[in-house]
């Protein structure tokens, strides 16, 4: 099952750090998701304060 970042909430398939943060507290308890296809252009990204692209989790449930 995937994990997400409790600190920039990327959806990682496999590890145990986040590649983007260097976070390793990570959770499989998030809901919904957004695929960042051009983080620079992408409003949705700048709102969110994502930087990276990347699937990111929507919400974090714990």
């Amino acid at each position: 099952m995937a994990k997400a970042c409790k600190n920039c909430r990327l959806i990682i398939a496999q590890g145990e750090v986040c590649p983007i943060c260097g976070s390793t507290e990570l959770t499989t308890k998030w809901s919904g998701y957004v695929i960042v296809l051009n983080a620079e252009k992408s409003e949705m990204a700048k709102k969110m304060g994502m930087k990276v692209n990347g699937a990111y989790a929507l919400r974090i449930n714990g």
